[in-house]
């Protein structure tokens, strides 16, 4: 693999990464701008599903970061890919907010909101919408036997106040209750990551996943065969670190330590 000095192409997680909650880190504007200075790449992977690629715009805009549609992918765009490349479903039930449905629907996924005969495939992500009747919904149809395929495992979603049950603790709570558990398409599987090398052309040697989760972030770098930055800034801790049989190429405090030693390895 090529040195941190060396990389070109920086995948970058969002929530905890290069912002918390609606604050921007204060090293994330000067790192992003010095990547496009230097000719290199940087794309936001995130395993949020609640919302689309244009509200990550209009949120990233309202923090002076202007991005361009293409300098994104997130879980839903790796569920979408994946539903592609398979026989397709007679009608998903998706299980999360309305942007979720409405995405996957613009994508071309027969899906509904409601309890239907046809349903084969129950879809859910993180969903800040959450109402009872979508946790008994989802039950009827796991003890249906539909199949069943989640965005994430994260437990958690960071914000300013602490943290919030993410997918994977809904996934656990339907796990208790109904016995099953999904097959997840987004971090720490290697998807997106390989679509963001796709998309971008380059090799997995010159590209490196920055993210603040080993779970998810750090774990999907690793089975997409690329290095990975750990920072300490969201959820992921030392102790986490020291526990953790995933382990990252790099630690740094935050996205403005990693700005300095990629600059360092440079000659900058």
């Amino acid at each position: 693999m090529a040195t941190l000095g060396e990389k070109r192409l920086f995948l970058l997680d969002m929530d905890g990464t290069i912002y918390l909650d609606g604050s921007l880190f204060p090293g994330t504007r000067p790192f992003l701008d010095a990547v496009r200075g230097s000719g290199g790449q940087y794309l936001f992977l995130t395993n949020n599903s609640s919302k689309s690629v244009e509200d990550y715009r209009e949120k990233l805009a309202r923090m002076g970061i202007p991005a361009r549609r293409e300098e994104f992918l997130t879980s839903v765009d790796a569920l979408a890919a994946d539903l592609r490349s398979r026989p397709a479903y007679r009608r998903c039930y998706a299980f999360g907010t309305r942007s979720f449905r409405q995405q996957l629907a613009e994508a071309g996924v027969p899906v509904t909101d409601r309890l239907e005969e046809d349903i084969d495939c129950l879809l859910i992500g993180f969903d800040t919408e959450l109402t009872f009747q979508k946790l008994e919904d989802a039950c009827i149809l796991l003890g249906r036997g539909v199949d069943y395929i989640a965005t994430n495992p994260d437990w958690v979603c960071p914000t300013w106040y602490g943290s919030v049950p993410d997918c994977g603790s809904v996934c656990e709570m339907l796990f208790r209750a109904a016995g099953r558990r999904p097959r997840v398409i987004g971090k720490p599987q290697p998807a997106m990551a390989q679509l963001a090398l796709k998309r971008t052309g380059l090799p997995p040697e010159q590209a490196v996943m920055v993210g603040d989760r080993l779970y998810t972030d750090i774990a999907a770098g690793v089975n997409a065969g690329i290095d990975t930055a750990f920072v300490l800034s969201g959820e992921g801790t030392r102790r986490d670190l020291a526990a953790s049989a995933v382990q990252p190429t790099w630690v740094f405090d935050n996205i403005a330590a990693l700005h300095r030693a990629w600059e360092e390895e440079r000659g900058r």
